[in-house]
């Protein structure tokens, strides 16, 4: 919006403490080349637009919002004469993108010095030179630098679940293999007794009989129930004593297994009825090697099944083959999330999970979201753990007006009142040196808030902190806009908010 031209006077502009320093010469410059315009109540700029001018506040009232999700949010209202705001990087050329990075409105007639960009940049360059380069090389160097230390931060984490998951991994691996070189030999020693029992005495209803019961018992092993450890031992008393009361040997060391088979007496007496006393003995022994290859064969069923789900994590972890934006199902993203950091967790953290399974899918990027997951479990464990090493992760998910909540809470010592304001600036750390970066939320909270237009809030008191991300239900569509609102400039001082200003957090 235009406002209306009025004449400019030195002397004015020279009153403020933006100008103060500058030359007669100087000043007339500035009249001559910019305007004083006056502008009603009503916007004055909207973010995003081509950053045309710089503003100098002379009288009235100024605020600055920025947009998030759906909502104008208010960051900054001021009546200072000499706060600033607009075009506030055109020193920095075709570098970096020229556009208004938050919304500007007037409350109540009110007057500006403006400023053309092109005229603030040749002004600032000419006058400044050394304060530009000086500039120039801070802007960039901390964007530099924070893009190096992101960058390690995902390496870090990327080497910290590729440890868990490689010791995930080995577990079952491991176990298959052990599985597969017992079953070998199990499967040897049944060859070898069916080669006995054929030169035994049974008759051919016999053996057809025992063949039936072999394959009855292979499908009881399949149904087992659960028993609680107090009805296992009773019937592997009642196993084990019968087995003896009929002459087989070893029973003690047999009943454990049919135990774990779902196996009791009543089958044993079915066996019984079948062969006959005489060769009762090496029909259990055959019969106990059919029994220990169906539990082998479900070990390395369950152990390629625990591989396999593991697999199917990372890939829903990384989002491999999988569009970068989609409708997701955040339970999906943090039972992956939380499958690939079970070896972080360990036994001494127990993670609950409070999920609201009604809750629908919404929009996102995935795989960025589960980079938030990452970051803020790995926190609430980091804190539990240096605190005590045990302590309970719950994380929860829930319907909070219209948009989805996920929360995570952990029982650790907490965010301190003294710092609380501080963990959300990039690079603040608590963590000894060479172990925090102090990017972990920063580029979690620039995810939630910048790429998916919600929200990450935290309430901590010891023994109770709670980080919550709110994101929409819906949106409108992909948006990688990472830009934030400037803020007016106390008296002799810098902009009160800079560039590209997000939230952190990296406790103890």
């Amino acid at each position: 919006m235009n406002g209306r031209p009025l004449p400019c006077s030195p002397e004015e502009i020279g009153s403020l403490f933006l100008f103060e320093k500058l030359s007669d010469a100087q000043l007339e410059r500035l009249c001559r080349e910019g305007r004083v315009e006056r502008f009603d109540p009503g916007p004055v700029y909207a973010e995003g637009e081509p950053a045309t001018c710089f503003y100098v506040l002379l009288e009235g009232t100024v605020v600055l919002s920025r947009r998030v999700g759906g909502d104008d949010v208010e960051v900054v209202r001021s009546s200072q004469p000499g706060a600033y705001a607009g075009a506030m990087q055109a020193y920095l050329g075709d570098r970096m993108p020229q556009v208004y990075n938050n919304s500007m409105r007037v409350t109540e007639p009110t007057r500006f010095f403006v400023l053309s960009a092109g005229t603030f940049s040749d002004v600032v360059h000419e006058w400044f030179p050394m304060a530009v380069h000086l500039l120039e090389g801070l802007f960039f160097g901390s964007r530099n630098a924070q893009a190096t230390v992101g960058q390690r931060e995902r390496l870090l984490a990327l080497g910290s679940l590729s440890a868990g998951l490689t010791h995930e991994l080995n577990n079952p691996a491991a176990a298959a293999v052990r599985a597969t070189a017992t079953l070998r030999e199990r499967v040897a020693k049944m060859r070898r007794k069916l080669a006995l029992i054929a030169e035994g005495p049974f008759s051919r209803d016999q053996l057809a009989s025992l063949v039936d019961i072999q394959q009855r018992t292979a499908e009881r092993v399949a149904k087992a129930p659960v028993l609680t450890p107090l009805e296992a031992s009773d019937r592997e008393d009642a196993l084990a004593d019968w087995l003896e009361d009929h002459g087989v040997g070893q029973g003690w060391q047999l009943a454990p297994t049919f135990v774990q088979a779902g196996l009791d007496v009543d089958w044993l007496e079915q066996v019984a009825a079948v062969v006959g006393e005489e060769i009762l003995p090496g029909a259990v022994g055959w019969l106990t090697y059919t029994v220990e290859t169906e539990l082998l064969m479900d070990e390395i069923a369950d152990s390629t099944t625990r591989v396999s789900r593991l697999v199917d994590a990372a890939k829903q972890y990384s989002q491999l083959d999988r569009a970068p934006y989609q409708v997701a199902d955040v339970h999906e993203l943090l039972d992956s999330t939380l499958l690939m950091l079970s070896g972080k967790t360990g036994p001494r953290i127990r993670v609950v999970k409070e999920y609201d399974r009604t809750l629908p899918r919404i929009p996102a990027y995935p795989a960025e979201l589960n980079q938030v997951w990452t970051n803020l479990i790995d926190n609430a464990v980091g804190a539990m753990e240096e605190a005590d090493g045990d302590g309970t992760l719950t994380v929860r998910t829930a319907l909070d007006g219209d948009r989805l909540l996920v929360e995570f809470r952990d029982t650790g010592p907490g965010v301190p009142p003294e710092i609380r304001d501080r963990i959300f600036e990039p690079f603040f750390t608590t963590k000894p040196v060479g172990r925090g970066t102090g990017l972990g939320l920063d580029i979690s909270r620039r995810i939630v808030v910048n790429k998916h237009h919600g929200s990450l809030e935290v309430e901590s008191v010891p023994g109770d902190t709670r980080f919550r991300v709110l994101l929409p239900l819906t949106a409108a569509g992909p948006d990688d806009t990472a830009h934030t609102a400037l803020a007016p400039a106390a008296p002799g001082g810098p902009p009160l908010a800079s560039e590209n200003r997000t939230t952190s957090r990296e406790r103890t």
